[in-house]
Formats: structure tokens, C-alpha cells, sequence
């Protein structure tokens, strides 16, 4: 079994004139320090709470890191041009010296299709040819591509990415049939901060099942899972902060979200982690919603060390 491996979030929620560029590159230069194994963004166009793109928040970040990788979880890649994003993220990875993880989702059924030009119909098929593409255009001196929506003729991309043959693609999913084709068609599950944990450990064992049935190794196929969370020493106020924040990400207030989130004290969070390891998490994902300086700092050294000592 992998050790235990965590990430952070990459700060992306900045009212307009409040982002500051010292206190990221500060950010950064910590928790790197602070020994995270990689910073992660998450995609959201639309919203009252102002988020940045996360493309553009990974660039700085690759800017003012040299060692942790880099991704986001996820590009709802079904609304982008597969070849803009292939272009974008091949160039982030050569920026970065191949530290870029790539995480993709359909993002479903109820995602605004016509604000981005296209249809809802078919939207699984757009997704799984879009990858196709995406990785024809990474790894294909030049690419002939004949498909339902895309096509290509004799058409080269350069430079490919920087990790060979292309960085690393993660799926989130939720239901069986995307947890299938993760196994498919990627090369890792990263779950949902949304997902509770006992959902979590189901999803986990469909794509172990998905695993065994087509001979491939667990070992091949990393599993993560994103985690809002919130420590502080009084436990009421770390839910009560850790509440508000998911109420402003998602726009209302939904339980089974919060209910997912994990807040409170330091042994809170560690019992909390730890049944997501226990779950099959080899990688977790803080996601912080407060103070993300101070969050990171309290994460590395009062949850993780004991994290690791339970296991």
C-alpha cells in the first residue's frame, strides 16, 4: 500500500481588488515548505462568490512553486474546446517542468450547456471524445481525428506535454457508470468534497470491482477525495464558518454538503481524515474555506502527523 499522501487548495475566492500577489506567492513558498504533496483549484464559471479560473490561479501557482504539483479537480471539460484545453494544459505542464495533474467530469446532466454554445444531448459522448482527442493531440506527431463532433486533418500540436505521455488524468465521478469509465479511460478517482464519506467507500469499491474485472492493478490506479474542512480549537465555530463558506460556494445551503465537510478541533478533523483514509483515500485534499495560510499551517502540524500515527 502507497503511504498516505495530502494536498491543499489552491486559494481562488477573491472579491474584486482583494487579491494579493505577496500573500499568494507567500502561500505557496509555505506550503511547500510545509511538505504538501500538491495544491489543487476547482472550476466554477458561474456564481455569486467570486472565484478565480483555476487554469490561470495554477499558472501563478507553477510560478511560485518548484517542487509540489499541480492540478484541478475538476475541469468540467464537456463545456470547453478539448483542443483550447489541450493546448493550455500541454503548455502548463512544459511551464512547469511536468508538475501538472489533470482532472476532468462531465459535471452532468444540469450544467448550463447553452451559455457555452452547446447541447446537453450527448453529453457523455462529447465527454469521452473530447479525452479521446485531448490525448491523440498529446501524444500524436500528427493527429486525424474523425469524430461525432470534433474532427481533424493531418493537424500537429506542439510542444506535447512535458511528462510522457501525458500528465496524469483524474476522474471525478459519482454514479457506477462514471466510476466505470474512470477505470476505462483514466488513470485515477478523485471524489467529491460533496460526497460524504460512507458514499465515498462505496464508490471506492465499484472501482475496485471495476479494477479486478478488467486485470488491472489497484497499484496503477490512485484514489483520492476532496475534503472541505475547517479546525479550530472551538468546535461550534469551525462548523458555523465551515457552514456559511459552502453555503456561498454552492448558493444555498445544502445538508448532505455540509454533512460532508468535516470542522472542529484538531482531534475532530483527525478522526474525520482518517475514516476517509480508511475509506481508500491514498490522497486527501484539504480543501480550506477560511483562512487558508493559517488552515495550512494547522493541518500540517496538528492533523496530518496524527493522521499518519493512527494509521
Amino acid at each position: 500500500m502507497r503511504p498516505m499522501r495530502f494536498a491543499i487548495s489552491i486559494p481562488q475566492f477573491y472579491a474584486d481588488g482583494d487579491f494579493n500577489p505577496d500573500a499568494y506567492r507567500s502561500y505557496f513558498a509555505r506550503v511547500e515548505e510545509l511538505g504538501y504533496d500538491s495544491a489543487w483549484a476547482q472550476e466554477g464559471v458561474f456564481g455569486a462568490s467570486p472565484q478565480l479560473a483555476p487554469l490561470e490561479a495554477m499558472t501563478y501557482a507553477a510560478a511560485c512553486t518548484r517542487r509540489i504539483r499541480l492540478g484541478c479537480v475538476v475541469f468540467v471539460s464537456t463545456l470547453h474546446s478539448p483542443v483550447h484545453l489541450a493546448k493550455s494544459l500541454s503548455t502548463l505542464d512544459q511551464m512547469s517542468r511536468g508538475r501538472l495533474d489533470i482532472g476532468i467530469g462531465t459535471g452532468g446532466k444540469a450544467r448550463p450547456f447553452a451559455a457555452f454554445g452547446i447541447s446537453q444531448d450527448r453529453y457523455v459522448a462529447r465527454f469521452t471524445e473530447g479525452l479521446a482527442l485531448m490525448k491523440a493531440l498529446w501524444t500524436e506527431p500528427r493527429a486525424t481525428f474523425d469524430g461525432e463532433f470534433w474532427q481533424l486533418r493531418d493537424a500537429a500540436m506542439e510542444p506535447k506535454p512535458f511528462q510522457k505521455p501525458h500528465p496524469p488524468v483524474w476522474f471525478g465521478a459519482n454514479g457506477e457508470p462514471a466510476l466505470r469509465r474512470a477505470v476505462r479511460l483514466g488513470d485515477g478517482f478523485f471524489g467529491a468534497g460533496s460526497t460524504p464519506t460512507a458514499r465515498f467507500a462505496d464508490q471506492v469499491r465499484i472501482v475496485l470491482d471495476a479494477l479486478a474485472e478488467t486485470g488491472r492493478s489497484p497499484g496503477s490506479f490512485p484514489i483520492a477525495k476532496r475534503v472541505y474542512i475547517g479546525v479550530d480549537d472551538d468546535a461550534a465555530l469551525a462548523r458555523e464558518r465551515v457552514n456559511a463558506a459552502m453555503e456561498r460556494v454552492y448558493g444555498r445551503r445544502v445538508p448532505d454538503i455540509e454533512a460532508a465537510a468535516i470542522a472542529g478541533t484538531p482531534a475532530d478533523c483527525v478522526r474525520e481524515v482518517r475514516a476517509v483514509a480508511d475509506a481508500g483515500a491514498e490522497l486527501v485534499l484539504f480543501t480550506t474555506v477560511f483562512e487558508p495560510a493559517q488552515q495550512a499551517e494547522r493541518l500540517a502540524a496538528e492533523v496530518i502527523p496524527r493522521v499518519h500515527a493512527a494509521g
